[in-house]
């Protein structure tokens, strides 16, 4: 496995790009540490599939460099690059058995077969498909056959980094969470340097242990999913991460104070910069209904289960508050309270406050 390194990364599909709005991506510099388990989440189109391209060798960056392990191998194609990869339509032979799926990638290598034996027989273990190696894959499910895609990527033991580009697009949603919890599994067992690229939040928490959030080409964070959750660098991550997402508010920074609506709101940290478009951003699990506070009428309450998600209109804002136990009625006067080390400043959608240890 390695070390992956991209190094002032740019991609432009332009001949000749001029200025930002031109690149597909722009300055990324980034580590993968050998053995992690790492996440691209964003939106369609934000630049995850360009960058695993650019990974895996499909595609030569515009302007900088990769390495794995510090070796570089920008102008390496592919198969000189030792990646194993999976997509989001599963990538097997149906006129082949399960056994000889799994076996094909090290045959294909001169791998003895001994050898071959003893590693699909691993793979099949961990991948619960014992009782199927003898099936024909084209008489296996749509999951089982993501299964064995699986299996192929993961059965070489001396590739560099396994990608799975959105491979959970295809499966049905009830059977998604099965999978999801396999590929966890799998990882924790192989360690090998793993890349999932999604558009999908939960297939990213609950998979890597650091994830990269991307919008339109730029990287605006990097974390684990608590530190996603309850810190968000742009008002970006909070509202796409979290369900429902970060209340991202309209605020005013006068005289020192922070003004939303009118009035004072009392911040994580000191407020850092000057300028710009400023917002307050405050999770809904942070925000409560009290005897005092902002002033809010109830708009909409959904019971989602274990709690309900009340919406609330201040003046011409709505905000939303996660709720436990008693329930105010649809047009009921309430008032909210910020807490306090949830609630920060952003400038220009970048976090603008700064807690003082």
């Amino acid at each position: 496995m390695a070390k992956i390194t991209l190094s002032n990364l740019r991609h432009s599909y332009l001949p000749n790009p001029t200025g930002p709005a031109d690149y597909a991506l722009k300055e990324i510099d980034l580590d993968w540490n050998d053995g992690g388990a790492y996440a691209l989440l964003g939106p369609s189109g934000c630049g995850k599939s360009t960058l695993l391209n650019i990974i895996s060798g499909l595609l030569t960056p515009s302007d900088g460099r990769i390495l794995f392990d510090d070796k570089d191998v920008t102008d390496l194609p592919p198969d000189q690059r030792n990646i194993a990869q999976v997509f989001q339509f599963p990538v097997i032979y149906d006129t082949m058995t399960v056994r000889e799926n799994l076996a094909f990638p090290l045959r294909n290598r001169g791998v003895n077969e001994a050898k071959i034996t003893e590693r699909v027989a691993e793979i099949a273990a961990m991948l619960e498909v014992e009782d199927m190696l003898d099936t024909r894959a084209a008489h296996l499910s749509p999951d089982n056959k993501q299964k064995i895609s699986m299996g192929r990527g993961l059965v070489r033991d001396d590739v560099n980094v396994v990608m799975f580009d959105e491979p959970l697009t295809v499966i049905d949603p009830h059977l998604k969470w099965k999978l999801r919890s396999k590929l966890k599994e799998l990882h924790q067992r192989v360690r090998a340097t793993m890349i999932y690229v999604t558009h999908d939040q939960t297939e990213a928490l609950t998979f890597a242990d650091q994830v990269v959030v991307m919008q339109e080409g730029e990287i605006v964070q990097i974390g684990t999913p608590v530190e996603l959750f309850e810190r968000p660098q742009h008002t970006f991550v909070g509202h796409f991460i979290g369900s429902p997402g970060m209340n991202i508010l309209p605020a005013l920074v006068e005289g020192g104070q922070v003004m939303f609506n009118g009035q004072a709101v009392s911040l994580e940290g000191k407020v850092t910069g000057s300028g710009g478009v400023t917002q307050l951003g405050i999770r809904p699990e942070f925000v409560s209904l009290s005897n005092a506070g902002i002033p809010a009428r109830v708009r909409k309450v959904s019971d989602v289960g274990r709690h309900a998600v009340v919406e609330t209109m201040v003046g011409e804002t709505a905000v939303k508050a996660v709720i436990e136990g008693n329930l105010p009625e649809q047009g009921t006067e309430v008032h909210l309270a910020f807490q306090q080390n949830q609630t920060r400043l952003y400038r220009d959608g970048w976090i603008a406050t700064e807690v003082v240890s």
